[in-house]
This record gives C-alpha cells, structure tokens and sequence, in this order.
C-alpha cells in the first residue's frame, strides 16, 4: 500500500521556534508531539529568501545559483523538475492547499496579456489546486464575509486584523478545515501539500493567541553590532527590513509573531488527530519544513534578509511511521531544504532526479548512516529586484545586476559570506555564535573562501554531464526518458 504523503510549509517559521528545542517562550506541544514520532532536524537551513528563491529549492531541489529564481516574480524554469511532477511520476495527484509563489516561465505563456504574467503567485506545475490562497485569498475573504466581517479594506489589512476574530475564523483554521474535509474523501494513497501562511507577517496572532505571550516575556533580540557591513547599513535604513526601535513596539512584534507559531501549532494538532481518528496517522510521512525563517528584531533587522543564520535556519522535521525505533531522534548534522525532494522521491519509491543538489535524508529516518555528508550549510540572496524596474540593462556590457548578490557558507566554526563585487565576511562562531565577531586570520579566511569555491564548483549543472552520447547512451540518463539502453 502507497504510503501517504503530506508536506507542510510553515511560512517564515524559525528553527528556534521550537518548545522541545528548548525556546524559552513558545510553547508548540504539537510539533513536539510530531518530532517525537519522527526525527527533528536541528540544523536544517532554507537556501534563499525571500518566499518564491526559498520555495524554488525547496520545491526543485537546486541551489539557487542553479535554479536562478533571485525574487519574488522570477520565473521558475519551465524545463526543471520539481517535487509536483516527481509525484505525479510515483501515482499520485498531488494536490495543494495553500500557495506555491512560483511564477510562470514567460517562454510558455501567449504573452504579456497572459493573466499568469500579473502575479507572481503562481502555482507550482503538477500541483492540482484544492484550496487557492493567492494574491486575494478570495475562499477565506468569501468565509468571512459569510460570517459577517467586512471583507473590503483588502487582504493586507485582514491578516493585519486577526487578532480582533475568534480562532475559528484565522486563515491558518480554513486551511485546516479544508484539507481534513479532503483527506476524509480519498480512498487511496494521496500527496498533499499544505502552504500554511502563518507565522508570515503581518505580526497578528488570531484571536487569543494574540495575547497567549505577555510582551514583557518575550525576550530581547540580538543586539546589532557596533560596525556594521554597508549592506547592513541599507538593511537597517529600509521600512520593510528595520525592526523597530521602539522596546514597546518591539516586544509587540516579538508577542505577535510566537503567538502566529502557537496557533499554527494549534492548527496542526487538529490535523494530526483527523489523521489519527481516520486510521492514516501510521500510513502517512509527514514532512514540516519552512521557505526561509525571520529575523525578529535581530542585528536591528525584521523580516527575512541578507546573510544572518536566524534568516534561514528553519524548522526540519521528518516523521516515517515505517521506522519507529529513530522516533524522538536528533539530527545535528546541516540539513538543507534541497534535501526535501529527494527525500520525498525515495519515500515515493521512484530515482532522484540528477537536477538535485540536495541529499536524501533516508539514513536519517530509517536510522543507519549516510556514506557521507557536508560539514556546512549554504544559502544565497540576491537584491537586484530592487533595481530591475528602474535599471537601464544594456546587456552584454551592463553587469551591475550580476553583483547584487551574496552567498554564506556556516560550518561549525565559521560563517563566510562572499559578495557579488567581490567583497566579503567571515564571522567567527567559537568565539561569537551571534554573527558579530569577524576574524582577521588570512589562512581562516582563505581557507572558508576555498571551501565556498570547491562547493560552487561541486554543484555545477549536471542534468546531462554524466552521460555520453555513445554506444545507444552511457552513463546517467536524465530524468523522464522512456526509451533507454542498457550500459
């Protein structure tokens, strides 16, 4: 019998977030509850922010410097695999619940009148849409206005105002209904992917979790330091990306924020008992993971931006009913988003594409050991969206683009982030685990610059370039070829 698959994103959820992780405020007994039943990635990291670069990797299973989606409303190459068309392979209908951010590859539209082409939430292909939650929301704003909510200030000011509505009316409850009411309808093995808004901005928990955490116990975030990169001078000057400075505001943000987290909790713990109460808790692998994570008032910063580990260190949990004797387990070793898709292919009995960075987290879950495994984690971003509507591009001689752009690579000891001009950082995590101590040590640097390089170069496309044209086809065939030779 086809094992269940479900796929949750929790939108901008930190990896810290975490009540068995040990956070000292926010209490989330019911992914507790799933880690223990699974194995909990403690160090799992997105590749890229903001929503639709994250998303890509996850959904592609590629770096972004090899998927090459840079922004929200870059688009997603036609010609690439991602986890949707995987599980179509496998038998299944995957089908979603929620949002996918990823826009549509022009080449394969009729043109700038296409109405695929005046957003940049479009839905990953292969997914079949059960509940769309795009750009206006309408099936939630329908709901509310159902119950008797004015739904004309805009989808903005809703989200900013659920706090003043009872739980039972949140979009993250909407979500729920709808995909319980769905899984109590299949009658064979299915694959659904549940996009969870929330805790995503804005900063507005629904009904009583709004007041769950007094802002006077929230904590403080980490302090800026006292010289900061140019980069994060504009950081710190931009309305979208500056935290507050006010403390009352601050506390507010932070309140907000691990009360959007309980009450996704909350959500998940109604959706794991329909699946415990419908016999499909021990038939299904759950995966929990996030697009990216969020600042939260760190080095002065909200949101999701730039270079620093609490950016993109997310939430990693993977539970298979099939291995019951690594449930409750740990894994520290740097875990990827990338790692998703393949492990999902393997859960789906079916190859991993060659198009995937990532690595299979299957030895993970079944608890032996991988043959080996990286000794850092990567992610990328990229801010030329900002200067693309204004830019005069003159290509092939403009280039000012191509340098907009950084990429981290975080061992154990060391955080180096290569800029696209060629400048760079290299943080000393023994010494400061906060990202605010560089090292001046010219063989520390040169060697996490040789390191950066070697995975650049490790990671390279290589969709065809482990087959030869030879004797009917040698080598590794790409994905989806039906007619094939022995070699």
């Amino acid at each position: 019998m086809a094992m269940n698959v479900l796929l949750i994103t929790l939108d901008q959820f930190r990896g810290d977030c975490l009540s068995i992780a040990g956070h000292p405020v926010v209490k989330t007994p019911n992914l507790d509850r799933l880690c223990e039943r699974g194995v909990r990635l403690s160090r799992h990291y997105s590749q890229a922010s903001p929503c639709s670069p994250g998303r890509a990797s996850l959904y592609t299973g590629m770096y972004q410097m090899n998927h090459r989606v840079v922004a929200n409303g870059t688009p997603l190459d036609d010609g690439f695999d991602n986890i949707a068309l995987a599980a179509r392979r496998a038998g299944y209908t995957p089908t979603l619940f929620g949002y996918t951010d990823q826009s549509i590859d022009p080449r394969v539209t009729t043109g700038a009148d296409d109405p695929r082409l005046q957003t940049y939430e479009g839905v990953l292909p292969g997914f079949e849409c059960a509940l769309d939650l795009t750009r206006r929301m309408t099936p939630w704003r329908e709901l509310l206005t159902e119950k008797g909510y004015d739904t004309s200030p805009g989808i903005l000011q809703l989200l900013s105002t659920e706090h003043e509505r009872p739980v039972d009316v949140s979009v993250s409850n909407f979500l729920t209904n709808r995909l319980v009411e769905w899984i109590s309808s299949q009658d064979t093995g299915w694959f659904a992917h549940a996009s969870y808004l929330r805790p995503h901005p804005p900063y507005s928990a629904a009904g009583e979790y709004s007041t769950m955490y007094d802002p006077s116990s929230v904590g403080e975030p980490i302090q800026r330091a006292e010289n900061v990169h140019p980069f994060h001078e504009v950081m710190l000057m931009l309305d979208g990306t500056k935290a507050p400075t006010d403390p009352d505001e601050m506390a507010h943000m932070r309140a907000q924020y691990f009360g959007m987290i309980s009450e996704v909790d909350y959500q998940l713990g109604r959706l794991f008992d329909s699946l415990v109460e419908s016999g499909e808790w021990d038939n299904t692998v759950i995966v929990v993971t996030a697009d990216h994570a969020e600042m939260l008032g760190d080095h002065g910063l909200r949101e999701k931006v730039g270079y620093w580990e609490t950016s993109q260190h997310i939430i990693g949990i993977v539970a298979d009913p099939r291995h019951a004797s690594v449930h409750g387990t740990v894994v520290d070793k740097f875990t990827e988003n990338i790692d998703i898709m393949p492990t999902l292919c393997e859960v789906m009995e079916i190859p991993i594409p060659a198009q995937c960075d990532g690595l299979p987290l299957t030895h993970f879950v079944n608890g032996t050991e991988p043959p080996w495994w990286r000794d850092a984690a990567h992610w990328e971003y990229d801010w030329r969206f900002a200067l693309i509507p204004a830019d005069r591009y003159v290509w092939p001689w403009r280039r000012r683009l191509e340098q907009l752009n950084l990429a981290v690579r975080r061992s154990d000891t060391h955080a180096y982030v290569q800029f696209g001009d060629g400048d760079f950082l290299c943080f000393d995590l023994e010494a400061d685990n906060t990202w605010r101590t560089l090292t001046t040590d010219a063989e520390v640097i040169s060697e996490n610059a040789r390191a950066m390089l070697t995975w650049r170069m490790e990671h390279a496309n290589r969709t065809l370039t482990g087959f030869l044209t030879d004797s009917g086809g040698v080598g590794r065939w790409p994905t989806n070829v039906e007619w094939r030779t022995e070699s």
